[in-house]
């Protein structure tokens, strides 16, 4: 354990200390800070429904429920069950580039939230055209480039990116096989049944 808490210290380390440089301060912080990066979610949006029409509604509502369970899942049973201290609350020497309340650390609910949704977004869009995967890998990519803002900007270790990352991926994988199931199994069963009391 002592041996994985230095690798994540010295992998902390080595991004937060590039701090100080103009450009990479205020890119790192535009992503970590919602309210100035908001309007990449509302491209987003606009592209799912300039791509999927009315399907649109149903990705947004699952990235929705995605975001809810990562989000419970890292900021309510991970943070209070693991109770990690900060590393700006912890290590010295750390740059501290945002107002941060003293609250537990792991997981990033910042990088289980973004990586919720570029899981949805990968079941709705990954096998379609070059166009709709270029937008799962944009995406995907912002994802990643938010869990490293919470290390560039001193609030997170990287294994509570990591770990956020994981409770992400898995909150959107339950999140649209349960829809999947319900659709096939429910909803389909339905229209199916409904269509053969009308032809009789």
């Amino acid at each position: 354990m002592e041996t994985l808490y230095a690798l994540d210290v010295a992998l902390f380390r080595a991004v937060n200390d590039q701090a100080g440089i103009a450009f990479l301060d205020a890119f790192f912080i535009f992503l970590t800070k919602f309210n100035q990066s908001w309007w990449i979610a509302a491209l987003a949006t606009l592209f799912i429904f300039v791509r999927r029409k009315w399907e649109g509604i149903t990705v947004l509502l699952l990235c929705i429920v995605a975001i809810a369970i990562a989000d419970q899942t890292a900021s309510h049973f991970f943070k209070p069950l693991i109770q990690r201290t900060r590393p700006c609350f912890e290590l010295a020497d750390v740059h501290l580039l945002i107002n941060q309340p003293r609250s537990f650390s792991f997981a990033s609910s910042h990088a289980a939230n973004t990586a919720a949704v570029a899981t949805i977004l990968f079941f709705f869009f990954a096998k379609s055209t070059a166009l709709d995967k270029g937008f799962v890998w944009v995406m995907g990519i912002y994802a990643f480039l938010v869990g490293l803002s919470r290390v560039y900007v001193g609030v997170h270790y990287p294994s509570d990116v990591l770990g956020g990352f994981l409770i992400g991926i898995m909150s959107g994988i339950l999140t649209y096989s349960v829809f999947s199931y319900i659709w096939k199994n429910v909803i389909e069963v339905a229209r199916l049944k409904k269509q053969n009391n009308l032809k009789t």
